[in-house]
């Protein structure tokens, strides 16, 4: 693909599940040409991806409409060989990051919290009109109450390098905010797959409550039930969604200096999530209180056996934090765009992954 002349909108995140949708979605609009920072060992999955989406589009110029470009947000001046041609930039996207419970300290400091330090100066040296990051509700931490658009540095404890890098990598944003960055935060909840296909790119999280599940008998399936549990709730949306609520916020003017959390005002509660997953497999599930010791025990012998469950999964079985977001709710009144209930679409998440067994865990690093 060659490079287009004067790209208006800069994305990182490219090739990635969430990445690639949103760009679809920028370009259908009319925004762009759009300018992609893609590591070299993706360079061909992203091409193949940029011709899909190029070919799919009415009234885009194929040839032009993404570009792609080696580099590293991992780097100083993202690894870019000569970015001369990215100063017309006056948007950039920014959804590269490790999505994992279990990452490494350093690695998760080195893209999450590094690797966002340097998209913000590529940014402050761009004529840019605004910056979209792309954050997540659990920011948060181990905070115990509810947690709105306006809270953020609370004092909380983290689960693990992955949510604690992205608080840290979320501070660095608004702090630009407070000197003038014109940017927008987006925090999605817990991102699932497609609602309406069911599809996604990765097995994690959620996931690993449902594969613990259909590996066992569909007439006794046992889970467990942590101290706490049954007043905690795990707050899920799906990509379609976050898709859409950032393409939409992302084309208001008013959307400027914003925080919004992309999570549902309603989610289940734990017991009932379990419950929710297990009919939707066809499984008979039986919650055996267990001290959170034991269970972090339990699975970790169960993931030296290579058994696919994260251990760090039980840290939201007994999560004190709820999410609201009356901000998100205001921006989005009148739009149509609301989280669909996720006893709605289960059935269908159940589905790909019974369809789907080969796609895996890992995060794209």
């Amino acid at each position: 693909m060659v490079a287009v002349s004067d790209p208006q909108v800069f994305f990182t995140g490219f090739p990635g599940f969430l990445g690639s949708a949103l760009l679809e979605r920028v370009l259908a609009r009319g925004d762009g040409p759009v300018a992609c920072l893609v590591q070299p060992k993706y360079l061909e999955t992203a091409r193949e991806r940029a011709r899909e989406i190029a070919d799919g589009l009415d009234g885009v110029d194929r040839e032009d409409a993404i570009s792609l470009h080696e580099g590293d947000i991992t780097e100083p001046d993202l690894g870019l060989e000569d970015s001369a041609d990215l100063e017309g930039v006056s948007e950039v996207y920014h959804l590269a990051a490790v999505y994992d419970l279990g990452v490494d300290r350093d690695l998760a400091e080195a893209v999450n919290v590094g690797g966002t330090e340097h998209v913000l100066d590529f940014a402050e040296d761009v004529d840019l009109e605004q910056f979209h990051y792309v954050s997540t509700c659990y920011v948060s931490g181990r905070y115990d109450g509810v947690f709105t658009e306006d809270h953020l540095q609370e004092g909380q404890s983290f689960n693990n390098h992955y949510e604690e890098t992205k608080y840290r990598a979320e501070v660095a944003v608004q702090d630009r905010m407070d000197v003038g960055l014109p940017a927008t935060i987006y925090r999605p909840a817990i991102t699932v797959g497609d609602s309406w296909t069911g599809e996604t790119d990765k097995y994690d999280g959620p996931y690993y409550l449902l594969e613990s599940i259909r590996t066992q008998p569909s007439w006794l399936s046992v889970t467990f039930s942590l101290p706490g549990s049954s007043d905690a709730e795990l707050n899920v949306v799906p990509r379609d969604y976050v898709v859409d609520a950032i393409a939409y916020l992302s084309d208001r003017e008013s959307s400027v200096g914003e925080v919004y959390q992309l999570c549902d005002p309603t989610p289940l509660s734990v017991p009932d999530f379990v419950d929710a997953l297990a009919a939707a497999a066809g499984h008979r599930v039986v919650s055996v209180p267990t001290p959170k010791l034991l269970a972090r025990r339990v699975l970790e012998q169960l993931e030296d056996s290579g058994t696919s469950v994260e251990p760090e999964t039980l840290e939201y079985l007994d999560h004190p934090t709820r999410y609201a977001c009356p901000a998100t709710k205001r921006a989005l009144a009148g739009s149509g765009l609301e989280v669909p209930p996720f006893e709605s679409y289960v059935d269908r998440l159940v589905a790909f992954v019974e369809e789907n067994p080969d796609v895996g865990d890992e995060a794209m690093v």
